[in-house]
């Protein structure tokens, strides 16, 4: 009996002392981090979707006090918000602080955080609103120029925070794209387009989807259509261009 008994308490040692394993924490994804910000009718719109159709998770008008929150999410799902782009402007705050902050805590975790800030000249800015027939965030009695001023002064440490200031005055929607598109990592791109069959080269539009990879320089990998097998995008596109041209295609 003694001898069960020590048996008992020895197990019962080994028991306490055996480690507990524990899972691994979840690393998280480096990515891309992009804050959008700026004077009102600069732009930022417009960037966020450029960033949108190359794939990223973008937010609009994002309050700054949420920021941290946000990130902490992307933390908890990577794969869903490995490349985000976020607009933070005056319209919920001065964005400084929680750009600053966050700036500081995705650092401490290896992940860069890049800050591109938006202006235009007050005469462009002006005729932006006069246009669009919109109100400045910030607009009072004295117009809408008075306004400008007042976020200027506002967002002045947001452009000091700024990786890059792109002064957007005079620029097409065309023209801005491809600015903003300098600052994109080429390997975060994700380029789509509506390709419904095979025969899409073979049409002048098609041709174009290749000159503007080629223009930007990009080493596309695959292909990965809605329906089939993916398969190596210059294998792809030496299949089709094999067939020949279509009917009404011009060459």
């Amino acid at each position: 009996m003694a001898r069960a008994g020590q048996a008992a308490a020895t197990a019962g040692d080994a028991t306490r002392r055996a480690p507990v394993r524990r899972a691994p924490a979840q690393k998280p994804s480096s990515g891309h981090v992009v804050v959008i910000s700026g004077l009102s009718g600069a732009g930022k719109s417009q960037a966020s979707k450029l960033f949108e159709d190359l794939g990223y998770y973008c937010v609009d008008n994002l309050p700054p006090e949420l920021l941290d929150a946000f990130l902490a999410l992307r933390d908890t799902e990577p794969a869903r918000y490995d490349r985000i782009a976020l607009v933070l402007d005056i319209r919920a705050g001065d964005p400084a602080p929680a750009i600053e902050q966050a700036r500081a805590a995705l650092a401490s975790r290896g992940i860069d955080m890049q800050l591109l800030y938006l202006e235009a000249s007050d005469a462009n800015l002006v005729s932006r609103f006069s246009e669009t027939r919109h109100r400045h965030p910030l607009q009072t009695r004295s117009g809408v120029q008075a306004g400008i001023a007042e976020e200027r002064r506002r967002l002045a440490r947001t452009r000091e925070l700024a990786d890059h200031v792109i002064d957007t005055s005079g620029l097409s929607i065309g023209q801005l794209k491809e600015r903003l598109f300098a600052y994109v990592p080429r390997d975060r791109i994700l380029v789509q387009a509506d390709l419904y069959d095979a025969t899409w080269l073979q049409h002048p539009w098609g041709e174009n989807v290749l000159k503007n990879i080629a223009d930007r320089k990009l080493d596309v990998v695959k292909a990965v259509p809605v329906h089939g097998a993916i398969e190596p995008f210059p294998k792809m596109v030496q299949t089709i261009r094999d067939k020949g041209p279509g009917p009404g295609s011009q060459r």
